[in-house]
């Protein structure tokens, strides 16, 4: 199955100049996410792995989904007081200013065999910092897994020192 068919491509959106691409029609069919399920499952090539993280929120999609296949926990990643427990705050670069990402304190134990999963790796800092998130709970990152890597924006530079899998590369 070609999954770049499902995915759409966004003239000037959120602003002017970015091509966003929108996987809601992928995820609109039932044949087409359970194909990209399979597929994402398979780059992790049955690796032990104890949680999935995912970056809020399209992170979560195929997050879950994966953490099920995995027989894993899923564990999510959102931004600044989303999380409703003791967190552990990551600051990091936007292109104008500064954001942060939190993870549950509890979330993540020492040694646990991690995948993270976000939808798009685009200039990477987001998933850095979910890195940095899970490294000082004392997790393992075993792969950074996406569904798409814009790889123009070189976001894998940021990642260098992880295992990254990516199902479309534009």
């Amino acid at each position: 199955m070609d999954i770049e068919k499902y995915i759409r491509e966004i003239p000037d959106f959120p602003k002017p100049g970015v091509n966003f691409k929108d996987i809601t029609p992928l995820l609109a069919s039932a044949e087409a996410t359970s194909f990209c399920l399979e597929q994402l499952y398979a780059l992790t090539e049955n690796q032990k792995i104890d949680k999935v993280v995912g970056i809020e929120s399209r992170g979560f999609l195929f997050g879950t989904l994966l953490a099920k296949e995995l027989k894993a926990g899923f564990v999510p990643v959102r931004k600044a007081g989303k999380l409703p427990h003791d967190t552990l705050k990551q600051p990091y670069a936007l292109e104008y200013g500064m954001d942060a990402l939190e993870i549950h304190e509890d979330a993540i134990q020492k040694g646990d065999k991690v995948l993270l999963h976000d939808d798009i790796l685009a200039t990477g800092g987001t998933a850095r910092a979910a890195c940095q998130l899970i490294e000082k709970l004392g997790g393992e990152i075993v792969q950074c897994n996406f569904l798409i890597e814009l790889e123009f924006l070189k976001g894998a530079a940021k990642l260098k020192s992880y295992e990254i899998r990516s199902l479309l590369c534009y």
